[in-house]
């Protein structure tokens, strides 16, 4: 009996062994499995945000990728939202970099120095503002006076402009975004400080220029104002002139470069500071010719000085 308990507890004694054995095997084995893992090559490292305006949210996301691309190690998360939202963000401290398609506001540097940030603009590409209308519109031609008042309601009929007789409907960009303000301090005000106009009531506030876009295509009656970059086959283009004495311009590359299309801007991104690090790399391969060729290539206006700062060149690239 005394040898069957012994050979009981020498089995018991083997068995216990034998499984202790097998977990320090296996653990063993995951830590050299753990061991001879390395990063996997290709995995972002670092994040730049990326957020604010609608014009440019399109642009941003392609140099976004092409970058990533060329630097996998970098990720960039885009975000649109309007102009005033990249704007309020990069003064919350929420983003690293703020597109914007109208220039920061006195009243926002001075609210973003209070929170001991600097604000630096950065001018990263050029846009046109396009006027647009429904094909089956006959006006071809409007005056910057009389843009302004059609969209403060004081010409309701396209009549009025040398069109048929039916009614004006207005479509608008929303009041965060850059392009409602830019259009209504250059257009709708005639750049004058002391005008105090404002864009009709009547007025449909839109949230983006793809919306813009297509109340224009599918609307007889609509007018509209988009950035170039988002001017398609099915909305048509009207020529602008200053003054009623005109020339009458179409936008294009050629007329933004040569002062001749009268409602062109800038486009902007803004950092808290002056860019360090994979910010300023990333910013300085924006306004290098490969991230310009993205500009041309997405219908928006290419610094000048780039390879690309005409319609000949950029006919060259396709």
């Amino acid at each position: 009996m005394i040898s069957v308990n012994r050979a009981r507890r020498q089995s018991l004694s083997a068995r216990q062994s034998l499984g202790w054995l097998l977990i320090l095997s296996l653990f063993l084995l995951a830590t050299a499995c753990q061991q001879n893992e390395s990063p996997v090559p290709g995995v972002p490292t670092t994040t730049i945000v990326n957020i604010g305006s609608d014009t440019m949210v399109n642009l941003a996301l392609a140099w976004a990728e092409a970058y990533h691309e060329l630097h996998p190690e970098i990720s960039i998360s885009v975000t649109g939202g309007g102009s005033g939202t990249g704007i309020a963000a990069l003064i919350n401290g929420s983003t690293d970099v703020a597109n914007a398609s109208r220039e920061m506001k006195s009243e926002e540097f001075a609210v973003a120095e209070a929170r001991g940030i600097t604000p630096v603009e950065h001018v990263v590409a050029l846009d046109a503002i396009a006027v647009v209308i429904n094909p089956g519109n006959p006006v071809d031609e409007l005056s910057i006076p009389q843009i302004s008042d059609i969209f403060t309601g004081r010409v309701i009929n396209w009549r009025e402009v040398g069109g048929e007789n039916r009614p004006i409907v207005l479509a608008s960009r929303e009041s965060n975004s850059g392009t409602y303000v830019y259009f209504l301090e250059k257009v709708v005000r005639g750049d004058d400080p002391e005008n105090n106009a404002l864009f009709s009531p009547e007025a449909l506030l839109l949230p983006s220029s793809e919306i813009i876009g297509l109340e224009v295509a599918t609307n007889p009656n609509a007018i509209g104002y988009d950035g170039l970059g988002y001017v398609s086959a099915d909305q048509k283009t009207v020529l602008v002139g200053a003054t009623s004495a005109g020339p009458f311009v179409a936008p294009s590359i050629d007329t933004v470069n040569d002062g001749t299309y009268p409602i062109a801007r800038p486009l902007y991104m803004y950092t808290s500071g002056e860019p360090t690090g994979a910010i300023r790399e990333y910013l300085e391969w924006i306004v290098s010719d490969e991230g310009q060729r993205i500009v041309a290539e997405l219908g928006f206006v290419p610094l000048a000085g780039s390879a690309f700062s005409s319609s000949q060149s950029v006919a060259l690239m396709e």
